[in-house]
């Protein structure tokens, strides 16, 4: 960091300069409420500092070089208005202000005269090049050479040509820089507070769509943790209920099997919910489901009546997690479509395959006992969006409907050489 960002950063941090800041942040405040009111200010300011000494009756030395002029006081509070007044419009018609201040110190000096409230000039060009248009600035131009030259043929006799034009360049570069100077800094500051502007609507758009997404995450895990849960459990009660005044041991097993799934599903749910709250408590530690688990989701789908064959090729459990959970849900929803739509008398093939850099996900049912799965249930429903979701993070795609021969199939394809999209 150079010694100017040093120097800068340390007036930032002063606490006159935060004071000084504060202030100027009340008097725009102040100014935005009380319209007319700083001008009248300034014109009541330059009037106390410039016009009453020169109402004063002595005026200096009568030796000087350069001595105002004195005039009757009538006279005087005229000419004081003609330069003083304009600049109560200096700031909503900074042009007009100018040349109106203008006209006064031409017709003035032409005259003879010189008086002190000639600083109205410089307050003017000051005005002009703060609140002028920029595209009408050059219009000023004209007018200031005519005053600059009334001011040298007048003093051109008592002093030195290029001392005046050295003291009013002086000035009225001092003015204008100034001018320029405040002017640039506002802009830069209305830059700074635009930008702010735009970078809180697009915070709060991220915000937006970063629930937007969680939403859709958490409404994903809930349709495949609730949807398989419920399935199974409502075959099993349906089973059980059968088999209680003809087997008594199957209805006991179904019961079993349905709190053990109940109990699963609740650990799952509270492990989800659990993320999406703050971390007050312990974090929970139990993993995500993966492709081993496949077994259990088999044997869970058996114990409610279909026939499940699961057959696997290649290396699986080194796979990523994030793959493997994706292959998880996508056969969880897919065997519990079947368990729904094909009824407990079916049967189903689930199939993984690694193919190079691909992982092939099939499972086939062969539907409904006496009747052919071939029609598409009412609507695409969640199950097969989330599943669609889910393997396009990892650049899949997913295909569901009617199998050759009857039944149904579902198909998915994963992309294994690289990470989620």
């Amino acid at each position: 960091m150079s010694s100017e960002d040093n120097a800068a950063g340390v007036l930032v941090g002063h606490p006159l300069a935060a004071r000084l800041f504060q202030a100027g942040r009340r008097l725009r405040q102040w100014d935005a409420d009380h319209r007319w009111a700083l001008d009248t200010a300034v014109v009541l300011v330059c009037f106390l500092l410039f016009c009453v000494p020169d109402l004063a009756p002595d005026h200096g030395r009568p030796d000087a070089p350069i001595t105002l002029t004195v005039r009757p006081l009538p006279q005087m509070l005229l000419l004081q208005a003609a330069l003083l007044l304009p600049l109560w419009w200096r700031r909503r018609a900074p042009l007009a202000a100018f040349y109106t201040v203008l006209i006064a110190f031409a017709v003035q000096w032409a005259a003879g005269i010189m008086l002190r409230a000639d600083i109205a000039v410089l307050v003017a060009v000051y005005s002009l090049v703060l609140h002028g248009r920029l595209r009408r600035l050059p219009w000023a131009v004209p007018g200031l050479l005519v005053g600059v030259v009334l001011v040298l043929v007048r003093l051109s006799g008592v002093v030195s040509l290029w001392d005046v034009l050295f003291f009013v360049a002086s000035l009225g570069t001092a003015a204008v820089a100034l001018g320029f100077a405040i002017r640039i800094r506002r802009a830069q500051l209305a830059a700074l507070r635009e930008r702010a502007v735009r970078l809180e609507i697009e915070r709060d758009q991220r915000s937006r769509l970063a629930a937007a997404t969680e939403r859709a995450r958490v409404a994903r895990e809930m349709h495949d943790i609730l949807g398989h849960s419920l399935s199974v459990i409502i075959t099993l009660a349906d089973g059980g209920s059968y088999a209680t005044d003809t087997a008594p041991e199957r209805g006991k097993e179904a019961l079993r099997l349905i709190g053990d799934t109940g109990r699963t599903s609740l650990a799952e749910l509270r492990r989800m919910l659990g993320a999406l709250r703050e971390q007050t408590d312990e974090p929970s530690l139990s993993p995500q489901p993966r492709i081993a688990d496949l077994d259990l989701l088999c044997r869970q789908i058996r114990a409610a009546g279909p026939q499940v064959e699961y057959h696997s090729s290649g290396v699986l459990d080194t796979l990523d997690t994030g793959v493997q959970l994706t292959t998880y849900r996508i056969v969880q929803e897919a065997l519990t479509n079947t368990l729904k739509h094909a009824g407990p008398h079916t049967r189903a093939h689930l199939e993984l395959r690694i193919d190079g850099n691909r992982l092939r996900i099939t499972v086939r049912d062969t539907g409904p006992p006496g009747r052919d799965r071939t029609a598409a249930p009412a609507g695409e429903g969640h199950g097969v969006v989330g599943m669609r979701e889910r393997a396009a993070l990892y650049a899949g795609t997913v295909t569901a409907g009617p199998a050759p021969g009857g039944g149904w199939v579902v198909s998915a394809d994963l992309d294994l050489g690289g990470g989620p999209a």
